[in-house]
């Protein structure tokens, strides 16, 4: 990375917005990490399980129209307080009166949601410092606040088997806190920004074809990439019999493929080009799912091919929104919210997808085989769509970026 992206934008936000981001991402998945252990303890059906886990990806996709709206409307710094202490509330709450029925896990979960919502406020304060070229660069680095998931999946079931689930959500308030306090003090708005949207303007960016079109492909790199943390320590523990803990390790090895690809793709984007970069990502994802959903007897081969999956997903995460300043740079804040949105529900109908399709089946073969499907149906849009992006609005427009 040369030095002219340091020079170009503002480096104390750019680290504020992915620390805010990896640990809104630390907490916004802690409900899957801990799965298996809340599950046992509330004798939740798998179904109820899938629900579960899948409640705050629903929640942080609806709740970033919300914050992505109060970015464009007050300031990204301002939302993202916001938003940090909703959250550090319902986990106070949560710790203190205890989560002890399936629906008490549901409330959290949307509480848990405005943690996922940081994503409209952490791009969007990065992104508005930098120009085209450094676009999918500084939209990396701040997106791979989603490592966060690492976090949870390596210490969330270890912590909770030594103290209980149920502190593990004290626990996590002391970084969320600390977090807080950086964001304060070292987080600074972009001297230029974009005009504040109203609320039509969403439902205006909603007739533009291209919208769909990229809200359509995140639900399938984001989607896939939480979806599957979210639902592979239940998957680990059931299709292998894994200890919560061992369950976690694995699933922290998968989530960090995907996490390290997102500021790799954003740069490898950059080079060669976002849409080149997401057609590779989705053939890569769908091949390994596809392969996995045979149902492997080896618990190591499937790791792999998780692991080579969510390193194709984390790419794609990088790709797309490198793409999305080129084409939407005047309401990157509202695209922020919609892309986001859709990612999230596409997270949220896979790992509850996962969890339904194992209660009524027995076994997660079809929701894999479908989600690979999907991918591959992704990768038949942008065949259809790159030639248009390519000589409409791409590198003609700006000769220094790629898309």
């Amino acid at each position: 990375m040369n030095t002219s992206f340091w020079k170009a934008g503002h480096t104390p936000t750019l680290f504020s917005a992915f620390l805010y981001f990896d640990l809104s991402f630390m907490v916004w998945y802690l409900l899957g990490p801990l799965a298996v252990q809340i599950a046992t303890d509330l004798q939740l059906s798998a179904q109820q399980r899938g629900i579960m886990v899948a409640t705050p990806i629903l929640a942080g996709a609806l709740l970033r129209l919300l914050l992505g709206f109060l970015a464009d409307r007050l300031s990204p710094k301002t939302a993202g307080i916001i938003g940090q202490i909703i959250v550090i509330s319902s986990l106070l709450l949560a710790w203190l009166l205890g989560v002890s029925s399936y629906q008490h896990t549901l409330l959290l979960g949307l509480g848990l949601g405005f943690a996922g919502a940081s994503f409209a406020v952490a791009l969007p304060l990065a992104s508005q410092w930098y120009p085209p070229e450094h676009q999918g660069k500084a939209m990396g680095i701040a997106g791979a606040g989603n490592s966060g998931t690492v976090l949870a999946a390596l210490f969330a079931p270890g912590l909770a088997y030594l103290f209980g689930w149920q502190n593990v959500f004290g626990l996590a308030l002391i970084p969320l806190t600390i977090t807080l306090l950086l964001f304060v003090l070292l987080a600074r708005n972009a001297p230029s920004r974009p005009t504040p949207k109203a609320l039509s303007d969403y439902a205006q960016a909603l007739q533009d074809v291209d919208s769909w079109w990229f809200m359509f492909f995140y639900s399938i790199t984001f989607g896939g990439f939480i979806g599957l943390a979210s639902a592979l320590p239940g998957y680990f523990s059931d299709q292998y019999d894994l200890n919560p803990v061992t369950a976690g390790y694995y699933t922290a090895a998968c989530v960090t493929a995907g996490s390290l690809m997102r500021p790799l793709g954003g740069a490898l984007a950059d080079r060669i080009g976002g849409i080149r970069s997401l057609l590779i990502m989705y053939a890569i994802a769908s091949a390994c799912i596809a392969v996995v959903g045979f149902n492997l007897s080896s618990s190591l081969v499937a790791l792999v091919l998780f692991v080579i999956a969510m390193l194709g997903l984390g790419t794609g995460n990088g790709a797309v929104f490198q793409l999305v300043p080129q084409r939407f740079f005047a309401e990157i804040g509202v695209m922020t919210g919609l892309i986001g949105m859709a990612g999230g529900v596409g997270g949220f109908i896979l790992a509850a997808g996962l969890g339904a399709i194992k209660q009524h089946t027995g076994d997660y073969q079809f929701g894999l085989w479908l989600f690979a499907l999907l991918a591959l149906l992704a990768l038949a849009g942008l065949l259809i769509v790159k030639r248009r992006w390519r000589t409409t609005w791409g590198a003609p427009a700006n000769s220094a970026a790629r898309i």
